[in-house]
């Protein structure tokens, strides 16, 4: 069971990241208690790294870049973000691929 808080509303799900921004590379960086960990190459100025996070999330999860918004926590590294069209079992499934898929724990 992962200790990440999704919540599913009618349209898509709710959950909450942690950005790190100007890392090496974007990718998941694994779970922090109910926190999604995400590395960005974006600074954390001007937006850049918020735009960067909804790019890498939309990405990652085959959404259209106007189908994931941040809706909470703009000018924090904690942040509540909203994905419309997809089902939490198919965000944790996606998640499972990236942790394997980088040898990370789920912990």
């Amino acid at each position: 069971m992962i200790p990440w808080k999704i919540t599913e509303t009618e349209n898509g799900v709710l959950f909450n990241i942690i950005v790190q921004p100007r890392a090496a590379k974007n990718e998941i960086g694994g779970l922090q208690g109910e926190y999604l960990k995400i590395r960005l190459t974006a600074p954390p100025a001007e937006g850049e790294a918020n735009e960067a996070c909804v790019r890498f999330i939309a990405e990652w999860l085959g959404l259209s870049r106007n189908a994931v918004s941040i809706i909470r926590g703009h000018t924090s590294r904690h942040k509540m973000v909203k994905a419309a069209g997809i089902k939490r079992e198919e965000l944790v499934r996606r998640l499972e691929a990236a942790l394997v898929g980088r040898g990370k724990n789920k912990a």
